[in-house]
């Protein structure tokens, strides 16, 4: 089968929500924000959908599926050989990246799991305690660069996504922003939203304040969308047992990668 290129968001729209729970940052992507920097690949109507993401160095590939649709998966990459970046960050099954070690350095970043919201009541039962998490702004980016300098280094944050209203940060007495709760993607358009950057400051975890923050930030996002999901790393375990206290269960386990050309 010949590589073809997909640019009818209509069609892949349809596509993707037939399993938005796995892909939820494909459907956010196709938000007016986003899609100006997706490029959308497949080898037939029923097949899967590849989104290579040029935003950030280096850009980023999407390619996750079920199981069942491994080797379909597999096809797919070795068509997209010839258009792949040089070097790009990967998510993608691990059968998939042995595939693509034949002709990339492949730089193992660990095993991430894709979490969904299925139990909102949960979310929207969680006391805010003494944070009450508040929304944040352009105006608090200071803050939150420092922030994340302190509790969440190198992580991957676009401050566009703070004009989307949709970041949420908890104060302590002082008035010092010490937790956060953002989204990668929101796209009420697709009616799907997924979380990103929640952290916390060293000195003020284990005090719920990003439990908080991200149970606000479900409250919030409830009016818009109906799918709300995440990624965490499978080896959080701390995390994760938040995440599912808060009613979120798991998707897939799937290989975060930096791939660099031979």
């Amino acid at each position: 089968m010949s590589l073809l290129s997909l640019h009818d968001k209509a069609v892949l729209a349809a596509r993707l929500a037939r399993d938005p729970a796995l892909h939820q940052m494909e459907l956010g992507d196709l938000d007016d924000l986003l899609w100006p920097h997706t490029s959308w690949y497949t080898l037939g109507e029923d097949g899967p959908v590849a989104l290579l993401y040029s935003v950030g160095d280096p850009p980023t590939l999407l390619a996750l599926g079920r199981p069942e649709e491994d080797a379909a998966w597999r096809e797919l990459l070795h068509a997209l050989l010839p258009v792949l970046p040089r070097c790009f960050l990967g998510h993608l099954s691990a059968d998939a990246l042995d595939m693509l070690s034949g002709s990339y350095a492949v730089q193992r970043h660990g095993t991430l799991r894709r979490m969904a919201l299925t139990d909102p009541a949960l979310a929207d039962r969680h006391p805010a305690g003494p944070w009450k998490p508040r929304p944040l702004s352009r105006a608090d980016l200071p803050e939150l660069t420092a922030l994340f300098a302190a509790g969440y280094p190198g992580n991957w944050f676009d401050d566009r996504m703070l004009d989307s209203g949709r970041y949420v940060g908890a104060r302590d007495d002082s008035g010092s922003l010490v937790a956060v709760a953002g989204v990668h993607v929101h796209s009420p358009d697709h009616r799907v939203a997924a979380l990103g950057n929640v952290t916390t400051h060293p000195a003020a975890r284990g005090r719920g304040a990003a439990a908080a923050c991200v149970a606000e930030l479900c409250r919030l996002l409830a009016d818009t969308v109906d799918h709300v999901g995440l990624n965490v790393r499978a080896d959080n375990a701390t995390a994760i047992r938040l995440y599912e206290r808060l009613g979120f269960t798991h998707v897939l386990d799937f290989e975060e990668a930096t791939f660099t050309a031979r």
